[in-house]
């Protein structure tokens, strides 16, 4: 049975660059793995970012490596960016604000709108500890990986 109580996971920082320049970074899944500790690479099949485009990833931690797929949902332009993960269905957001000095607020986000599925829970609790220690670590990439962006940004 899927895991379907599941809090959004998200976090925020504040960046001393325009929304456009910070989009132009985000809004494109090839970077990721410049900025998450997860990430190893990704390919958007047929090379086109768009909504419906098919995403490949290549995940690690340490000597654990897993692919995922997904699919681009969301592309408003200097506002949102998302995907959903086929084989665990959470959805992943980058979203963009101007802030009053002109720079940007980017938030990420994991939200699981129709649970989490049954066998992404079970390798979970099997290769990350389970759920809350998973959680855990996911939030802290968040952070890793907005200090990275906001570092590229900046420059």
């Amino acid at each position: 049975m899927p895991l379907t109580d599941v809090a959004p996971i998200e976090a925020s920082i504040e960046i001393a660059a325009p929304p456009a320049r910070v989009w132009g970074l985000v809004s494109d899944p090839r970077n990721y793995s410049r900025w998450s500790p997860q990430t190893k690479k990704t390919i958007v099949r047929g090379g086109v970012v768009k909504p419906g485009a098919k995403m490949f990833n290549i995940n690690g931690r340490g000597l654990l490596v897993w692919p995922t797929q997904a699919m681009i949902k969301t592309v408003e332009p200097e506002k949102k960016f998302a995907f959903k993960v086929r084989e665990n269905w959470t959805v992943w957001s980058f979203e963009l604000a101007p802030n009053a000095d002109g720079g940007t607020t980017l938030t990420q986000r994991r939200e699981a709108p129709d649970g989490i599925s049954d066998l992404s829970v079970r390798l979970t609790k099997v290769a990350f500890g389970g759920v809350p220690a998973f959680t855990d670590e996911l939030r802290t990439g968040m952070e890793q990986t907005l200090a990275k962006i906001k570092a590229e940004a900046e420059r």
